[in-house]
């Protein structure tokens, strides 16, 4: 793939083609499946579907839907399967009619030169594609044949209507753009503003714009109501602080989109223990409109509890150079660790906040060094190892 041919850096991924990265052949532990894939397939099986019938009732959506080579199929036959149909209508009108028998110079056929239904099927090609060679043709002698030339010229259109319409779409699908749209291999939990949060990176490889882009988070988790309803795929909404201050996002670089561990978050009570063992994932959603082509696109990939990194922020990618603004897509997905908590948001409100928390707890990467170093100095004035 690109990321092998070092064109795209391994440590941020593509929508789709995450796929493609060879798996491990053990797993550490067990663990429910993924809903969202890190390529942004949802892991859904739609199984005991009685009412198959419905899927006809959207036949456009239903062929779009289906695969390119199914749809290929679809496309030869619908044409092979008409032109012989009207093949055979023609060689019946001829056969009715008596064109198929030799006659005199006076005798006027429905359809000119029509002597098998070889030639009947050809005949059947040329009124369909409109290509006209000039050796058939229809005459005014039968009116039925007529009004069978002008149904197989409206249902021509109809099929070319359809199957074209169907081709156009499928290589016009908005998920096509999601592949430049590119996600942090991990999410991070630090500090940010002394606040806890969680924080995900986004960018967009092409030049051209994602308009009105939008971001949206989710948890999906297992919970249980207070009157024992076990919800195994309980999804609870999570706001997130926008970089730009605004609903939508300004996607021309790379953008750290960040959730503020509050109350209202369902992150609130996870520690950095917690998180080990917490069977939980986050699914991002990025939506927007492409610029070029106005069909609304999405992206999606999702995180769980074993791509959150606790204890680490993501490092800076734009620089300036020659008078613009420069990204380098090799520090994507780079993180850092940084001095964080290691308790949950719920217990540092509880302490009066990460500064009370310092105080109290000797965060400061400094303060540590500091007492190491007056540790030392007490030891060696006393002699003591």
């Amino acid at each position: 793939m690109l990321s092998r041919k070092g064109l795209i850096p391994d440590d941020y991924l593509l929508t789709r083609l995450a796929e493609d990265v060879l798996q491990p052949k053990f797993k550490t532990k067990a663990r429910k499946a993924r809903f969202v894939s890190k390529n942004g397939a949802c892991n859904v099986a739609h199984t005991n579907i009685r009412e198959q019938g419905r899927f006809l009732l959207d036949v456009f959506t239903t062929l779009v839907d289906l695969k390119w080579i199914h749809t290929l199929i679809i496309f030869t036959m619908s044409f092979l399967c008409s032109w012989l149909l009207f093949g055979m209508v023609w060689w019946l009108v001829a056969f009715a009619h008596g064109d198929l028998d030799l006659k005199g110079d006076d005798f006027v056929p429905c359809v000119t030169d029509i002597h098998s239904f070889s030639s009947a099927f050809l005949f059947s090609i040329e009124v369909q594609v409109t290509i006209g060679f000039g050796g058939r043709m229809v005459t005014e002698e039968c009116l039925s044949a007529i009004i069978i030339l002008i149904i197989q010229n409206i249902v021509g259109l109809v099929i070319n209507a359809i199957m074209l319409g169907c081709i156009f779409m499928k290589t016009a699908q908005a998920n096509r753009r999601a592949e430049t749209l590119i996600f942090s291999k991990y999410a991070v939990i630090s500090l940010r503003n002394d606040k806890l949060c969680f924080m995900v990176r986004i960018g967009d490889l092409r030049k051209s714009m994602i308009i009105s882009a939008t971001v949206r988070m989710q948890v999906v988790r297992r919970s249980s109501t207070p009157e024992g309803e076990v919800v195994p795929l309980d999804q609870i909404d999570i706001h997130m602080d926008n970089p730009v201050g605004t609903n939508g996002i300004f996607l021309v670089s790379p953008l750290i989109i960040c959730h503020v561990i509050d109350k209202t978050s369902p992150l609130f009570e996870l520690s950095a223990s917690d998180l080990l063992h917490e069977d939980l994932e986050v699914i991002v959603v990025l939506e927007g409109v492409v610029e070029t082509t106005g069909i609304t696109t999405q992206a999606r990939t999702s995180y769980v509890a074993e791509e959150i990194l606790w204890g680490q922020r993501f490092v800076p990618t734009v620089s300036e150079e020659d008078g613009m603004y420069a990204v380098d897509y090799s520090k994507f997905g780079n993180t850092i660790k940084i001095p964080t908590p290691c308790c949950s948001a719920k217990k540092l409100d509880e302490v009066g906040g990460i500064a009370h928390f310092k105080l109290t707890e000797g965060l400061s990467p400094r303060g540590s060094v500091r007492r190491r170093r007056g540790a030392a100095s007490r030891r060696s004035k006393t002699g003591s190892p």
